[in-house]
C-alpha cells in the first residue's frame, strides 16, 4: 500500500535545507553519464573525510547512530521516498549531526551522481527482499546493483548487509560470489553470535522481537 503524502511535505523538505540532496536530472537518459551531475562531496560536507553510504535508510536511525559514533567519517544515506527521508533529515538536524546528509533518489542511478572509487563502505540494512523471482532484479544485491557498487567503491571498500529474510540472504550470498566479491564474517544469527558494535535498525528491532534470526555478511572485491 502506498504511503499517503505527508501534510506540508514540500515546506518540510525545504526546511531541511542542505541536509537533503536530490538525485534528479533533466535528461532522464541515465544510460549516459554526465560529469555535471557528479556530486562534489567535499563541498557538500565541507571536508575531505572518508565517505560511507547507506542505501535504503528508512527513517535514518542507523545513519544517525553510526554518524554520531564516527564523527571523522561522512555519511550519505539514500532513500527514494520523500515521505520517509523528510523525517530522517529532520531528526538529524534536530540532533545536530553535521557529518550526515541524505540523498533522495533511486539506487540504480547512484553511479550517475557518486564519484567513482569514492565510497569507503556501503551498508544495506533490511532492503526489500522482493520475494517473487520475477522481481529479483530489483533486489539491492542483484548483480546489476553490484556492478554499480563496484564503480563507486574505493579500493579496499566493503559492503555490509543485514536482513531477516533467509531466502534473500541466500540469494545475496550467491550474487556476491558470482560477481567477483569475497565474503567474510557471515552470521546466520547475529544477535546470538557475540558480534560487537552492531547498530540496531528500526526493522531489526521489530523482527528480532518477533523471534526472527538476523542474517549478516561482509563482502569485498577479490
Amino acid at each position: 500500500m502506498r504511503m499517503r503524502r505527508k501534510k506540508n511535505l514540500e515546506s518540510r523538505l525545504a526546511d531541511c535545507g542542505d541536509y537533503i540532496i536530490y538525485l534528479d536530472r533533466e535528461d532522464k537518459n541515465f544510460s549516459v553519464k554526465d560529469t555535471k551531475d557528479i556530486l562534489d562531496l567535499e563541498k557538500i560536507f565541507g571536508n575531505s573525510n572518508p565517505i560511507e553510504l547507506e542505501i535504503g535508510c528508512g527513517k535514518g536511525q542507523f545513519a544517525r547512530e553510526i554518524a554520531k559514533r564516527n564523527p571523522d567519517i561522512n555519511y550519505l544515506a539514500v532513500e527514494k521516498s520523500s515521505n520517509v527521508i523528510v523525517d530522517a533529515a529532520s531528526a538529524a538536524i534536530a540532533e545536530g549531526i553535521e557529518n550526515l546528509r541524505f540523498a533522495r533518489g533511486d539506487a540504480e542511478y547512484l553511479d550517475c551522481f557518486i564519484p567513482a572509487k569514492s565510497v569507503k563502505n556501503i551498508y544495506l540494512n533490511f532492503s526489500c527482499p522482493y520475494p517473487k523471482n520475477t522481481y529479483a532484479r530489483h533486489r539491492l544485491t542483484h548483480g546489476g546493483f553490484l556492478e554499480i557498487y563496484k564503480r563507486i567503491l574505493a579500493d579496499g571498500g566493503e559492503i555490509y548487509q543485514k536482513t531477516d529474510n533467509m531466502h534473500f540472504f541466500e540469494f545475496s550470498l550467491e550474487q556476491f560470489s558470482q560477481n567477483g566479491f569475497a565474503l567474510k564474517n557471515i552470521s546466520l544469527d547475529l544477535h546470538n553470535s557475540g558480534f560487537e558494535g552492531n547498530i540496531v535498525t528500526e526493522y531489526e528491532q521489530k523482527f528480532s522481537e518477533q523471534g526472527f534470526p538476523i542474517y549478516r555478511l561482509e563482502a569485498y572485491l577479490r
